[in-house]
């Protein structure tokens, strides 16, 4: 059990509800998505089973926890931060079509 994953869902759930197919096809309706009764019935017993997995997490006591911002406790590498690279923009900007005060101009589209 990840205890993240646990903190996380924490709170943003009810308690667990049954679901029907009349749930699973009303939510398929919604979605325009077009479902016979067997897709229905095999995405009705996958929601379930997200729905108990989601129910077990929040069984889990993650009390004295502290939230993770990443499964594996790492430290980025870190680099002096310099200028690598010239300042290009009038080389850029003499081949631009037309150009105002270091300003690049634009046809107007919307009227």
């Amino acid at each position: 059990m990840i205890p993240y994953a646990a903190f996380v869902f924490n709170g943003f759930f009810t308690p667990f509800m049954a679901l029907t197919l009349d749930d699973v096809q009303r939510a398929a309706h919604l979605a325009r998505i077009a479902v016979d009764n067997a897709e229905a019935e095999t995405a009705l017993t996958q929601l379930t089973r997200v729905f108990g997995l989601i129910e077990d997490m929040q069984a889990v006591d993650i009390s004295g926890i502290e939230p993770m911002a990443h499964a594996q406790d790492l430290m980025l590498r870190l680099r002096d931060d310099v200028v690598t690279e010239s300042d290009q923009r009038n080389l850029f900007q003499s081949v631009a079509p037309e150009v105002d005060a270091g300003l690049y101009l634009v046809p107007k589209v919307i009227e």
